[in-house]
């Protein structure tokens, strides 16, 4: 059984492309069915996300597998196959043991570190489980793959800094506020940015929202989608002595707080700090604010600053998890070279046994009556005896020795082994 790897990413294909070949809802189960009937793939497991659609198969034969799965895909999306041709790319042997590693582990991501792909991969898998199309083969890869990725999560630090905008946001207000869960936090404008910033935060433990926007209604529709409250925008200002974070995004020209406006609110907030994001461009709250004791501002070249800082600390932490991917690539290619031996040791035990079976009945038929305590001694005995002679050829079959081939092609010359009749019981 050989391991395939069938696919296209954000890297290799548009969303115009990546779209129109998606597995989702009930296509997935048509579609893991379908590759099975194909004659071509024995196994295969179907992940398809945002971002990726990849077919991971067992095949007996590499170059079929390969056509056959691109002529599934092609049919099964009515997909042109010179479209897709541009698109996918093919892994075989290690390098696809390799990337189906990277992939959980997230190093193949968008945002390297980002936890979604290996809890989208294990739902893959489940699918794959339901339908049966999955055997010994991609089984031991899969959970191989999940235990490489908590590896990689224990060892490096891959998953700890913040990436986005919005998410520095979050792990800033962390550092200054011990506790999210009795901090309240204004939107002032409702931005993309900033809304998401604020799912960030309410995640985080954050259960106090205050809306304000220029356009009221949206203020009002933002405020029901976290179950908060709406501030009349040319109050604001009153009210901010309330929250302790604020978050700003409008489209203003100008400065919508200034200094003297913050030291009143400081004074009503009796000076506990107060975090405040400024994200519009052109800036919206006065840099001067930030001299005030307790008041901690923040632009979006401050966040992006932080965020440029820790991608670059997760490329260092990704490092370290290709150097763990490498070192787990050989432990499975070993387990998978010794899958050839396994037919020829069922084989051997097989022939062993069925002599030793043989020549026990033959002799305890010339003996005549025989109690049936000697009769379990004569079977311990011969069994016994066997098992210490199959013993050596079955210890250097199973080693990763360079001419373990050879041996496999002189046993079964030498004990004209029928692999064939055995194969059944190669699993």
């Amino acid at each position: 059984m050989n391991i395939l790897v069938v696919g296209l990413n954000h890297k290799t294909a548009p969303i115009e492309v990546r779209e129109k070949v998606a597995f989702d809802g009930p296509k997935l189960e048509e579609a893991i069915n379908t590759l099975m009937k194909s004659g071509e793939v024995k196994e295969n497991i179907v992940l398809s996300t945002c971002n990726r659609v990849e077919i991971y198969a067992g095949v007996s034969n590499m170059d079929a597998g390969i056509e056959s799965i691109k002529d599934f895909i092609s049919r099964f999306h009515d997909v042109p196959r010179n479209l897709l041709d541009k698109s996918l790319y093919i892994h075989r042997g290690s390098d696809a043991v390799k990337h189906m590693y990277r992939v959980a582990a997230s190093l193949d991501s968008m945002v390297v570190g980002e936890p979604q792909i290996l809890g989208q991969l294990k739902d893959a898998y489940d699918s794959a489980l339901k339908n049966k199309s999955t055997g010994v083969f991609l089984n031991k890869l899969m959970r191989k793959s999940v235990s490489v990725a908590k590896r990689i999560r224990t060892e490096t630090k891959i998953a700890e800094s913040a990436v986005s905008i919005s998410f520095a946001a979050v792990e800033l207000a962390k550092k200054i506020f011990d506790n999210l869960s009795t901090k309240a936090v204004m939107l002032i404008g409702a931005g993309e940015m900033a809304e998401l910033a604020a799912r960030h935060l309410m995640n985080n433990g954050v259960k106090e929202v205050y809306v304000t926007n220029r356009t009221q209604c949206r203020a009002e529709e933002l405020a029901r989608e976290f179950n908060g409250n709406v501030v009349l925008f040319h109050n604001f200002v009153h009210e901010l002595h309330y929250n302790d974070i604020v978050i700003c995004s409008t489209g203003a020209p100008d400065y919508i707080l200034m200094k003297d406006q913050a030291r009143k609110v400081m004074k009503d907030r009796k000076q506990k700090p107060i975090f405040i994001i400024d994200i519009s461009v052109p800036r919206n709250i006065d840099p001067e604010i930030n001299n005030l004791d307790n008041v901690y501002l923040y632009t979006v070249d401050d966040l992006k600053g932080i965020v440029d800082t820790n991608i670059g600390e997760r490329a260092k932490e990704a490092e370290k998890a290709e150097k763990i991917v490498n070192e787990e690539i050989g432990s499975f290619l070993k387990w998978h070279e010794s899958l050839s031996a396994t037919p020829v040791i069922v084989a051997l035990r097989n022939k062993a046994e069925g002599i030793r079976k043989a020549e026990l009945e033959k002799t305890l038929k010339g003996l005549g009556p025989v109690e049936e305590k000697t009769i379990r001694s004569i079977e311990q005995l011969t069994t016994s005896i066997v098992n210490k002679i199959i013993h050596p050829p079955t210890a250097a079959l199973k080693s990763d020795d360079e001419d373990r081939e050879q041996m496999l092609d002189v046993v079964q010359r030498l004990f004209k082994l029928n692999i064939e009749s055995d194969e059944n019981d190669k699993t």
